[in-house]
């Protein structure tokens, strides 16, 4: 394995004294875990971090073989960690997205519009400009994966919440039915700081 593309980090986890396993989302490969080493390492540790759109080289000797990773920062979503919506938002987003799509399948609609998701989130003033992009990526990931129906028709944020507020039973139960506990802690953390929007 040989491959050379954008990705948009969705997790990493240590591995050893300064290593870490990053898993990535390519638009052609889909998701791919790769060994990164000095991810923890001064470095790198600002690159390692959800939601970083970085330039990925991945290489393996065997399809067997856990791929050796060197990634360079394209676009970075460290200075919007220290907000607590987006930060939550960011969390949510590439936690789900780890956690729930298989490895080396491509789904570039998913690819095109999480980037679009990260891109609202970092660039809007404030949360009601991102929450339906939210709502519709959520949606489209359950039906990407053969749980859900068309594209939500949102009005307004009382409606966009509605619809998470819906939709969260449904990715429980079909997408993290396995792993539900520790991704959806990410959820509800954001859905809380959501709904002090409308108080």
């Amino acid at each position: 394995m040989h491959l050379t593309a954008p990705a948009i980090l969705l997790a990493a986890r240590p591995h050893g004294e300064t290593a870490v396993i990053a898993r990535m989302l390519t638009e052609h490969s889909g998701v791919v875990a790769a060994y990164v080493a000095g991810g923890r390492g001064r470095q790198l540790r600002p690159v390692v971090i959800p939601g970083n759109i970085v330039q990925a080289e991945i290489r393996a000797k065997s399809d067997t073989q856990l791929p050796f990773a060197r990634l360079e920062l394209v676009a970075s979503r460290g200075p919007w960690l220290s907000e607590p919506l987006p930060a939550a938002a960011i969390a949510w987003v590439t936690a789900l997205t780890a956690a729930v799509l298989p490895e080396r399948n491509a789904y570039p609609t998913l690819y095109a519009a999480l980037g679009a998701l990260l891109d609202a989130i970092c660039s809007a003033d404030a949360a009601r400009q991102w929450v339906e992009a939210l709502a519709v990526y959520e949606a489209l990931l359950l039906r990407e994966l053969g749980y859900g129906g068309g594209r939500p028709v949102i009005a307004d944020l009382g409606q966009a919440l509605e619809i998470l507020d819906r939709q969260e039973p449904l990715i429980a139960r079909y997408l993290l039915a396995d792993t539900r506990a520790d991704v959806l802690a990410a959820r509800q953390l954001l859905r809380q700081r959501l709904a002090r929007m409308v108080e």
